[in-house]
């Protein structure tokens, strides 16, 4: 008899079970079935790229001579210094855009690859638009003196 009891309480109790883990089931198919459009990751990649981006930037094109302003941190302490160059190359798009900027520096050729949206980036101005006709002006690093001048450009 006790056997049999038991055996009908456990019966009882798997009834329940089941029941319960019938309806988890039905929530979650029908949670599964809504449409869900705001979290596929694609758009949660787009938004967050959205909301990197800086606002004001100047039209940059390659043969500018821009004047870039990078945060410098030494210790505690934080400071804006400026980088004057000629830019050379403008690369990718979007969050990732990129521009390479050569200057001269004690006579050696010096370039650096800025982040245009990075928070390193403090500010861009543009100084002087160059008139050229390619897209890399990597022809620059091989002259010296005043054959590195690009003509100055006067209609944008």
């Amino acid at each position: 008899m006790a056997k049999e009891k038991q055996d009908i309480e456990s019966g009882i109790m798997n009834e329940t079970d089941t029941s319960t883990e019938v309806s988890i089931v039905n929530e979650e198919k029908e949670l599964i079935s809504q449409p869900i459009n705001n979290l596929s990751s694609s758009n949660l990649i787009n938004e967050f790229e959205s909301e990197q981006l800086k606002k004001q930037l100047p039209d940059i094109y390659v043969g500018d001579t821009v004047k870039v302003g990078v945060k410098i941190t030494e210790g505690n302490k934080e400071r804006v210094q400026p980088y004057e160059g000629v830019v050379i190359a403008k690369r990718h798009g979007g969050l990732n855009q990129t521009i390479t900027v050569r200057r001269i520096f004690q006579g050696i050729g010096v370039e650096r690859v800025f982040m245009l949206h990075s928070p390193q980036v403090a500010s861009l101005k543009v100084e002087r638009r160059g008139k050229v006709r390619r897209a890399k002006l990597f022809y620059l690093r091989d002259r010296v003196g005043k054959a590195t001048r690009v003509k100055q450009r006067f209609d944008r």
